[in-house]
Formats: structure tokens, C-alpha cells, sequence
């Protein structure tokens, strides 16, 4: 039971927008503490907490806890009782109410759909895949958005069917609120679907943005687009320079299949209600995969992306951001092998409108061929207005080219203030084509100039590198990568040859001002004396997602107190579970859903390779 009194407030973090909403219910939760026969009692710590604000913990209606001022919004039941009821007043007033979560989570069932077979009636199933989180309703709490993914999804590199990608609004109780299917022209993959929740229009309720095309059914039941349309390819082969995907001949001729693929055809991009499901606008998805059509030659394809059977040109990525003082705007693009094409569109009387579109082919040499699997979106300059960090590249609040660092493609991205001692805002990304980035396996770049600040040798793809705090003993955070096992400072210094297992995700978790390390269904603490990991979660009978990349279906600050929340899938498929920390903490501050670049960081989660958030700040 999750139950609360809510209040809207507008964020005060500097450089907000208007529009800015943040969830202000005090969301109290109770749950099994690390000695299970004690609670950890944790809600909401607001901005508007001050000297004055009288907190009371009552359990099955006796009070057990009083605190005045400015403290933690975390308490720990030592009584051996654990079957009650908690309830929470504010100076007085009821302000929401839990009941224990023994297990260390809050189960959310879900409607699996059912069962279906693909055009080529090869059966598929679905699995929870990548969510986000926004208020759908308006009344002060998150509702999950979440993405049932076939279990015949594939990546671009490979032809075939992959059935239809759907999309889900959940209340945390459980409550469907509506089904989005993209249809049969909507490719099933990690690299084609991106789905952005926010509040665009300033109505206190956020909205979902997707991509469509013909055939996608929106959650009242309406059809977009021509709904007998079918634009998959029914077969082929094109010869390709590829490795990954590719039939090869006996005399080294590579080959890719063409089946499944869309090659042809309309492509949307659509705004939906997010209470309802239903689509408010639809527009054309720009860019267009040809230069002057929807349907071009496969070597038009190819003399525009790099190749002509959509490998390179169906990668698109999406985030949030905030470019003037009134909108919020959404970001989609197109490509990041070799051309690059980035879009913002903003919300404007219910109709989608584009802001500006970034094309690599319009700007100064260098900038093509720097994109990630991801993007990220902060104030990198100062100026109150967000920019675009596109892998080895940079975009201007108003969509003129800011920096690029001409070290081309990577598959991990970090952008906050990750060096307190270097002014501004810094850029962590690790490198994958050692010819572009001239055998620098990672880098830590000033986010405001692309100024290279220090980085470290490789012969190979880089593929992962996390840069995070997990050393008191060094100011900053500490980052390494994949391919070696060095701990370095936040100024590039080497501080041992041994570092975390992992390289993927990062958590706060245990209360203090540090982060810890998520992988897979882990959570682990750095000892930085031992140089040596210590577990703090193991979430028995819960899966991560996307394979060998082990990410959450989402990490995020949506309930109690500043830390985050981990939500995984149960191993059925058929719930989600959301972790909360079991830990007290001393720090008193507001979610951290209300750091700008945190928030943006939620929305921007899911898009292709998932990274985990920052607060722009570095540190709670």
C-alpha cells in the first residue's frame, strides 16, 4: 500500500523551465532493514522542509518518532513488531501512509501480453524490457511507462522478423492505464525504439513521444498511419563490408539478409497522451531515411548512411532537454557511424513542432561519425540552457555545433561535474575505432570545449568505462574501463591496479555520500582500503535486462528519500520489483529527481545503451 497526499511544485533548480514539475508527494515507504527484524522508514525530503517542519512516524496509530528541522528523511523502527501500519504527519497534517515491504521491494503486477507469431509465423513471447517514469495523471505521483520487448527482437546487424515492440502505463499499485502497440513497421531491437516521458506543455501531466509508422494502434485503439501497410522486406541479400550479421561466401564476400527489414515506407514520430494512451500529433520522423523520400535505392541508402540495408541509418537515440526558458523539448535523431542527424521538436498547442535540426552534412568537417549508443543532456557552458553531449560531439541549446573531439563512436558516456577541480563540467566516454580516436581507449573531456583533459591508451575497443565517486580519499569521482584494471582519480592519476569488477552501472544505495555499483541484479560497495567489493543486494528471483549489458529496467529516485530505487523484472516476466535501500541515511536533501540533469538523465535512461544517471553536481 502506497498511498500520500500530494502537492505540485515547480522546480527551483537553477536554469529550470516553467514547465518543470516535480514530484512533490512524500511517498513514505517502510521496508525490511538490514537486520530484518528493524524497519527503514524513509519519505520525501522537500525543498520547502525548513527549520520549522514537524515530522511524526506513527505506527498502527502511536507515535514512535518525532523530528523538528532540517534532518534526514530516514528513520529506523528497532521495535520487533512488523506487521503495522505507518503512517506520516507533516506539522500536523496526514501525508501518506505504508505498509512494510518484507521482502525489500514493492511487487507491481503487470498484463503480460500474450503469446504471437511473426509474419513468418515463427511463435514469440514478450519480456519486460527498458521503462521510464512520469506523472501521468496529475496527481503528484510516478506512474512507470514500461516496453514489452519480443523475444525475437534483434539487432540491426541481423535480418529477420521481430514482431511487435509494445508499450505500458502502470500505476504503482498495479493499474493498467493503457496499451500502445508500434506495430508490424516498427522494428523490435535495442537501437529502434526510444520512448521519451515528460511533461512538454505544461499541463501537469507528462507525455510519451515515440516513433510510429503505419500500423502502430495507440492506447484508445486508433490506428496511425495506413493500417493494412505492410513495409518489410520479404527477402534478399546485399553485399556489405560488415562482419557482425553477414553470410559469408566462400571467396570472403560478405552478404546481409534483407528479410524484416524496413527499407521503405512512412516514418512518425507521434506525441501521445500519457493518461490516456491516445496520440495528440503525429508528424514526419525527421530525418527521412533518403534524402528527398521515405522509399530510396539501397545505394542511395548507402552513399547517404554508409550502408543500404538500414544497419547504420535505423540507429536512433532520444533525450529531453531544456533550450529556452519556457519549453521543454524533445531530441530524436538518426545515425552515429557516419552521418548524424539530431532533431528537437517541441509541443506546441497539441501539435509536434520542430525547434531545429543538427545534420552533420551541414556543419564543419569533423563532426560526422562522433556519435554514441547513447547521448547525454546538461548544461555543459553555464548559460542556464542545456546542450546535447552526442558522444565525441556537442550541440548548442540552439542546435549550432558547440565542440567536437574527433575521437569517433564509443559505447559509454558520463557527463557531470566529475572533476571538482577542473572548472565546469567534464565528458567521461570510452572509444571503440582506435583509428579515429588515435588509440585513446578513454577520455575525460571539458563537457563545455572538448578540450581533452587526460586519457588513457588502447589497442582495441574500448567497450565500457564508468566514472564515479567511490573513493572518499580522492576529490571527484574515480573512473576506469574495460580494458584494463586501473582505478584512476578524477585529474587522470593512477590510484591502484585493481578496481571494481563491473563496468556498467552506479547506485546510491547505503547512505552516505558516495556511490555504489549496480551490475546485473548486484549491488556492491567499493572498499577502497581492501580494494576489494562487499555485497549489499542480491535480488533473488529478479532478472536485468539486454543481455550481456545486465542494466536495470530502470534506476531512479521515485520514492522515500534521496537514494535511488532499482527496479528489475521477476524471472516470469509477469511483475516488476522495485529495490529500496534498507540503509539509514544522515544526509538531508530533496530527491534527486530535483537536480535538472538527474531528471533528464531518467528520460533519456532507456535510449539504446543504457547509462546510468548523474546529478550535474557529481555528489548528493
Amino acid at each position: 500500500m502506497l498511498t500520500a497526499a500530494y502537492n505540485q511544485a515547480g522546480s527551483n533548480v537553477a536554469g529550470a523551465t516553467s514547465d518543470d514539475t516535480v514530484i512533490s508527494s512524500r511517498h513514505l515507504t517502510a521496508v525490511a532493514a538490514n537486520n530484518p527484524a528493524h524497519t527503514h522508514i524513509s519519505w520525501v525530503y522537500r525543498d520547502d522542509d525548513g527549520p520549522n517542519t514537524r515530522v511524526e512516524i506513527l505506527k498502527n496509530g502511536l507515535v514512535i518518532h518525532r523530528q523538528t528541522g532540517v534532518q534526514a528523511s530516514s528513520y529506523l523502527d528497532t521495535t520487533t513488531t512488523n506487521n503495522g501500519n505507518y503512517q506520516l504527519r507533516i506539522n500536523g497534517h496526514p501525508a501518506g501512509e505504508a505498509q512494510r515491504l518484507n521482502n525489500g521491494y514493492l511487487e507491481i503486477p503487470l498484463n503480460k501480453p500474450a503469446d504471437r507469431n511473426a509474419q513468418n509465423d515463427e511463435p514469440y513471447s514478450y519480456t519486460i524490457n527498458d521503462a521510464s517514469v512520469g506523472d501521468l495523471n496529475g496527481d503528484g505521483s510516478y506512474e512507470i511507462i514500461i516496453k514489452w520487448y519480443p523475444t525475437i527482437a534483434k539487432d540491426n546487424a541481423f535480418a529477420g522478423y521481430t514482431g511487435n515492440t509494445l508499450l505500458d502505463a502502470y500505476t504503482l499499485n498495479g493499474e493498467q492505464l493503457w496499451r500502445i502497440d508500434l506495430g508490424p513497421n516498427i522494428r523490435s531491437g535495442a537501437h529502434y525504439t526510444q520512448f521519451m516521458v515528460y511533461d512538454l506543455n505544461s499541463d501537469g501531466k507528462d507525455e510519451l513521444v515515440v516513433k510510429t509508422a503505419d500500423g502502430t494502434i495507440d492506447g484508445a485503439g486508433k490506428v496511425i498511419g495506413n493500417p493494412n501497410a505492410d513495409w518489410l522486406t520479404k527477402g534478399g541479400e546485399l553485399a556489405q563490408n560488415d562482419r557482425t550479421g553477414s553470410r559469408i561466401l566462400a571467396d570472403g564476400t560478405r552478404l546481409a539478409g534483407l528479410t524484416g527489414r524496413v527499407l521503405s515506407g512512412p516514418e512518425y514520430l507521434t506525441a501521445f497522451n500519457g493518461l490516456t494512451g491516445e496520440e495528440i500529433s503525429t508528424v514526419e520522423y525527421i530525418p527521412q531515411r533518403g534524402k528527398e523520400s521515405h522509399s530510396p535505392t539501397k545505394e542511395a541508402m548507402k552513399a547517404l548512411w554508409g550502408d543500404g540495408y538500414a544497419n547504420r541509418s535505423d540507429r536512433f537515440l532520444a533525450a529531453v532537454g531544456h533550450f529556452d526558458s519556457q519549453r521543454t523539448s524533445v531530441i530524436f535523431s538518426r545515425g552515429y557511424y557516419a552521418k548524424s542527424v539530431i532533431a528537437a521538436w517541441d509541443l506546441i498547442d497539441n501539435t509536434l513542432t520542430p525547434r531545429w535540426v543538427f545534420d552533420t552534412d551541414a556543419q564543419p568537417p569533423g563532426y560526422a561519425g562522433q556519435g554514441n549508443h547513447q547521448m547525454s543532456v546538461a548544461d555543459v557552458d553555464g548559460d542556464g540552457l542545456d546542450e546535447v553531449v552526442f558522444g565525441s560531439m556537442a550541440i548548442d541549446h540552439d542546435g549550432s555545433p558547440l565542440w567536437t573531439a574527433q575521437l569517433g563512436h564509443g559505447d559509454a558516456l558520463h557527463v557531470a561535474d566529475l572533476d571538482p577541480a577542473h572548472p565546469g563540467i567534464e565528458r567521461f566516454g570510452v572509444q571503440e575505432d582506435m583509428s579515429a580516436s588515435g588509440h585513446l581507449g578513454s577520455t575525460m573531456l571539458d563537457a563545455a570545449t572538448g578540450q581533452i583533459l587526460w586519457s588513457t591508451p588502447a589497442e582495441k575497443d574500448t567497450g565500457r568505462g564508468v566514472c564515479i565517486d567511490i573513493d572518499p580519499n580522492y576529490p571527484g569521482s574515480e573512473c576506469w574501463a574495460s580494458n584494463s584494471n586501473t582505478l584512476y582519480s578524477a585529474q587522470g592519476k593512477v590510484i591502484a591496479q585493481a578496481r571494481p569488477k563491473s563496468v556498467n552501472f552506479a547506485i546510491y544505495w547505503d547512505g552516505d555520500e558516495l556511490r555504489e555499483i549496480l551490475d546485473d541484479t548486484r549491488i556492491t560497495k567499493w572498499d577502497w582500503n581492501a580494494k576489494t567489493e562487499t555485497s549489499l543486494l542480491t535480488a533473488v528471483g529478479s532478472l536485468s535486462n539486454n543481455g550481456t549489458k545486465a542494466t536495470p529496467v530502470l534506476q531512479a529516485d521515485i520514492l522515500g528519500d534521496w537514494r535511488e530505487e532499482l527496479i528489475l523484472r521477476r524471472e516470469d516476466n509477469q511483475a516488476l520489483r522495485i529495490y529500496l535501500t534498507p540503509f539509514t541515511t544522515q544526509i538531508a536533501r530533496p530527491s534527486l529527481m530535483t537536480d535538472r540533469t538527474y531528471r533528464l538523465a531518467i528520460a533519456w535512461q532507456n535510449s539504446a545503451y543504457n547509462q546510468p544517471p548523474h546529478l550535474l553536481a557529481g555528489k548528493p
